[in-house]
């Protein structure tokens, strides 16, 4: 039961997380005139920082022994390899098979979030499944 309320929380969370992320990257490619990636990339990075306080706070439970600085570490190290994903995801579907980027941000989203669920389960979480 715990792992289902923990995955509907980091749902919620996730949700807040995708509006930064996309309505950033739509208004920094559409009203600022900036290349879809760097906007990805941009509004990826700055819905990394929400995603932390909030998935630190309501989803996952401070390990034991690990101090807020190594924790912030991890989960900086986990988000760059979820960014690369990401700009990947973003690469191949607008440029390499021609899909609107702002669709394709929606599949790169969910791809991302199973890599950020599951790692961040695996090294930053102190609670039991």
């Amino acid at each position: 039961m715990r792992l289902l309320e923990q995955i509907m929380k980091f749902g919620v969370v996730g949700v807040v997380a995708f509006v930064i992320d996309y309505g950033l990257m739509v208004a920094l490619t559409e009203l600022a005139g900036i290349d879809y990636l760097v906007s990805a990339t941009v509004s990826f990075t700055v819905s990394v920082v929400f995603n932390y306080f909030a998935s630190m706070r309501y989803v996952f439970t401070h390990k034991e022994g690990m101090s807020r600085r190594r924790e912030f570490v991890i989960f900086v190290a986990l988000s760059v390899a979820g960014l690369i994903l990401n700009d990947a995801c973003m690469w191949l579907g607008t440029d390499f098979l021609g899909v609107d980027y702002r669709i394709t941000k929606i599949g790169a989203t969910a791809i991302v979030m199973v890599w950020n669920f599951v790692t961040r389960k695996r090294f930053l979480d102190g609670g039991v499944s």
